[in-house]
């Protein structure tokens, strides 16, 4: 049995999927995420602290160590949005090989989104029209269009859930104008990239969605199984964008379902969520648990076998 990892190191959280395959079949032994935030202030000053390198380190390093305790043949570590614009990128990468011996690969925004598509392949294998899938994370929104199981187009925009919180979103709980200004500014982004576009189903994956998921659930302990292929109609984010916004952040860390460490990029992550339903006239989506990172299994260890 061969086991390999794979780390996505991402704006907002390391997602780190350890994996074994066997005879063309793949076991999950460990499909986890820490909120470690490596691009906190990028969005203001391009670069990323000192701070938050090393914390990001210091996460990297426990999980290659659960990798090396797996005797695994293979570690992959591939770096999204943040280490693509962060003007101090290139530190970051020579702290990490310096201290842990890992060379991370900065792929790129189409990169990222074909990788995405392939991850949720399975949804389509009975599906014929137009699909979309839309990839929310902390510094970006990444969008995927297929029809059916074959990948067409992407479009990149450079807006995820940070940004907003840090720009629009000061006061403790929000105040009505500046979530309307965050709404003002998000539909004047995505209408200007994603307009006229169709979906005849529309997929979201990520932290933001798959949170979401988690609080409609009621989840006490997340469960990939439950999420993954869940429906999540627009009432439901407008249900929870008011939950969130009458909150402190504080009071939001007590949700269930919702990692203490998304409270404060939450309201943004689902006004996000609530402005691509709107656009696409979707009355609502499919969350799937899978991401980049699934993506990169399949085209990496099982698509050029099958």
């Amino acid at each position: 049995m061969n086991k390999f990892a794979i780390l996505d190191i991402g704006t907002n959280s390391i997602k780190f999927f350890l994996f074994a395959i066997e005879n063309m079949k793949v076991t999950t032994i460990l499909d986890i995420s820490n909120i470690s935030r490596l691009g906190e202030g990028v969005s203001k000053t391009g670069l990323i602290s000192k701070e938050a390198m090393q914390r990001n380190i210091e996460v990297l390093a426990e999980f290659m160590k659960m990798a090396e305790d797996e005797n695994v043949n293979e570690i992959i570590a591939l770096g999204t949005m943040c280490l693509r614009v962060a003007q101090n990128s290139e530190l970051f990468l020579k702290k990490v090989k310096a201290k842990l011996g890992l060379d991370i690969q900065i792929i790129s925004g189409s990169e990222e989104a074909r990788l995405s598509y392939l991850s949720v392949l399975s949804f389509m294998k009975q599906t014929s029209g137009k699909v979309v899938v839309f990839d929310t994370g902390g510094g970006s929104t990444e969008f995927i269009f297929g029809n059916g199981v074959s990948y067409e187009n992407r479009i990149s925009v450079n807006l995820g859930a940070v940004y907003p919180t840090e720009e629009f979103l000061l006061s403790d709980p929000v105040t009505d104008s500046e979530l309307q200004k965050m709404q003002d500014h998000l539909k004047r982004i995505f209408l200007d990239r994603i307009s006229g576009q169709k979906a005849d189903y529309l997929i979201g994956i990520g932290g933001t969605v798959t949170t979401m998921g988690a609080v409609m659930h009621k989840m006490i302990k997340y469960d990939p199984k439950v999420i993954h292929g869940s429906e999540m109609n627009l009432g439901e984010v407008n249900k929870q964008m008011n939950l969130y916004r009458n909150k402190t952040i504080e009071e939001r860390k007590q949700i269930m379902g919702l990692h203490p460490k998304r409270a404060d990029v939450i309201l943004a992550g689902a006004g996000i969520i609530k402005m691509i339903m709107e656009i696409f006239e979707a009355d609502s989506l499919i969350i799937s648990d899978r991401g980049l990172r699934h993506g990169l299994m399949y085209d990496r260890y099982l698509k050029t076998h099958r």
